[in-house]
Parts: structure tokens; C-alpha cells; sequence
């Protein structure tokens, strides 16, 4: 497989097969994000990912999952994107589902019934990274869109019944803005509704726009006993239909997982205990945390 650069998927893609359509990431802008500054988006050709198709084929022929790369891979226009899937589903006929990562400009660049096509041939899950619920808090780390152009675009996920996993960022609005930044997160995913949601804690990249802010002294990242209170605070405002929420993700100082509104109590109820015991042993090491 011929991958260019650092490769990033979704912990749920896990036994995937990776393969990479796009090289970075066509916002790339985010002030916190540094996974993608190293590269220079573009589109690979059908050519380019044909080759690796053939080769995963030789040697992984019963596949079942397949997770599209780079940042957004769903901004390929949609008379590039169909080949690629249909390479993709006649190579592997055991697959069950391909999965992509998709911002609200991608996402909003595709019609319902594009959403409904992409689906019928195996786009089973489309990942969104929200990151807030505080429109202040986007247009700082220059998100680059607004909470209506993403709550449509989540509509449109959802209208083309496929799955909506949605990512948010413990931490992202600072010590100045952490109990906002939790409100309203945990209102957007309430209007929202995704499926699926998972919160990641803030890790400052050097080099990246944030950690110059840090050095010149504007942003204060909050202390782990913050970014827990934001979590209690998130999930206290979080009133979804039927959605799995999970901060398993190893930027997290503490795993806690569960559907909501069902085990709501349950999962506040341990955030609770570790805020009331503040025993360091019970967070992850600070040598475990990674993105």
C-alpha cells in the first residue's frame, strides 16, 4: 500500500482496510489539528488507488471492512467518488461497509439522494468532526463553518439513513470558555442526534497555531479535573434520542462509555465519584495520553 504520510482513522475502523483516496485534508486549517500540515491535499488518481486495491486483494481478500483516508475523502466530487466505491465493492464481495470521514462543506457539497446513491453501493458510516457546540469557540480554532451549516449537514447524513458518528473536543474552548464550550456542545448533539458521538480531550500539537497561542499566553488549556467537569457538563446537557457516547479515546484522562439518555445517571455517576475523589491514580497517565 503506497500511504503518504502519517495515516489517521477512527478507533472503530480499527480492523479496517485502510486505503487512502485523498492525501491530507482540504480545510486544514484547524488551529488545534496537526495531523495533516505535513501535506498538500490533493486527490489520488483511480489509477494510484486501483494499484493499491489489487495489492490489498492479493493478500486480504476477504475484507469486510474498508475506511476511505485522508481528512475528508468525501469531498471527492460524486463522478469521482462512485468508480472509486465500485472498485472497492467488486474487489472485496464480502464487504460489509465502507466508512469516510466527511466535514460540513464535504458533506454539504452532496444532494440527499448523492448521500442515498453513496449508501446503496456500502457507505455505511460518515464520521463528522464537530468539535463544538460554541460557535465562539469555532470561529477562534477557524473551523471554517457554522453550527446551522452543520447541523444540515448532519440532516442530510441522517435523511440518506447513514450512520452519523460525530467527534468533540474536551477542552477546546479554554479555561475562559469551558463551562460554554460544554453547554452547548452538549445541546448541539442533542439537535443533532447523531448515533454515534465521541469526545477526545485537547492535546496541544507543537507547531500548530495553538501551541503559539499557549506561548504567547492566549489560551490556558484546562487542568484534567476540568476537562472531566466539561464532560459532566456535556453529558448532563446531551438529551438524544437513542445515542452511544463514548471519551474511550486515549487523549482522555478517563474512559466512560454508554447510551444516552438510558445510562446517563450511570456515566454521570462515575464521573462524579472520580471529580469528588480527586486521586490522581484514577486518570491515565499523562505518558498514555495520545491522539
Amino acid at each position: 500500500m503506497k500511504y503518504e504520510g502519517s495515516i489517521y482513522r477512527p478507533p472503530s475502523e480499527a480492523d479496517s482496510l485502510i486505503l487512502q483516496v485523498t492525501v491530507g485534508c482540504s480545510h486544514n486549517k484547524c488551529t488545534f489539528c496537526g495531523s495533516y500540515k505535513d501535506k498538500k491535499f490533493r486527490v489520488k488518481s483511480f489509477e494510484e488507488i486501483k494499484e493499491d486495491v489489487d495489492e490489498a486483494r492479493q493478500y486480504a481478500r476477504f475484507i469486510r471492512k474498508v475506511f476511505l483516508a485522508d481528512g475528508d475523502a468525501l469531498i471527492i466530487p460524486q463522478k469521482r467518488l462512485i468508480p472509486i466505491i465500485q472498485l472497492v465493492r467488486d474487489a472485496f464481495p464480502r464487504m460489509e461497509r465502507i466508512g469516510i470521514y466527511g466535514n460540513t462543506k464535504s458533506i454539504l457539497k452532496k444532494s440527499v439522494d448523492d448521500l442515498k446513491q453513496l449508501k446503496d453501493l456500502g457507505v455505511g458510516i460518515i464520521y463528522l468532526g464537530v468539535e463544538s457546540g460554541d460557535q465562539v469557540v469555532l470561529d477562534r480554532v477557524r473551523k471554517g463553518t457554522t453550527l446551522d451549516k452543520t447541523a444540515e449537514a448532519a440532516k442530510r447524513v441522517k435523511d440518506a439513513g447513514i450512520i452519523l458518528s460525530v467527534t468533540v473536543l474536551l477542552g477546546l474552548g479554554g479555561v475562559e470558555r469551558s463551562r460554554q464550550h460544554a453547554e452547548e456542545t452538549g445541546k448541539f448533539l442533542t439537535r443533532i442526534d447523531p448515533e454515534y458521538a465521541g469526545a477526545l480531550s485537547v492535546i496541544v500539537v507543537p507547531g500548530t497555531p495553538l501551541a503559539e497561542q499557549i506561548k504567547r499566553g492566549e489560551f490556558q488549556v484546562p487542568s484534567p479535573y476540568m476537562l472531566l467537569e466539561e464532560l459532566e457538563i456535556m453529558i448532563e446537557n446531551t438529551n438524544p434520542t437513542h445515542m452511544f457516547f463514548a471519551s474511550n479515546h486515549a487523549s482522555n484522562y478517563l474512559p466512560v462509555k454508554g447510551w444516552l439518555p438510558e445510562e446517563k445517571e450511570k456515566m454521570l455517576k462515575s464521573i462524579r465519584y472520580v471529580l469528588d475523589q480527586k486521586d490522581p491514580s484514577m486518570l491515565r497517565p499523562e505518558f498514555m495520553r495520545a491522539l
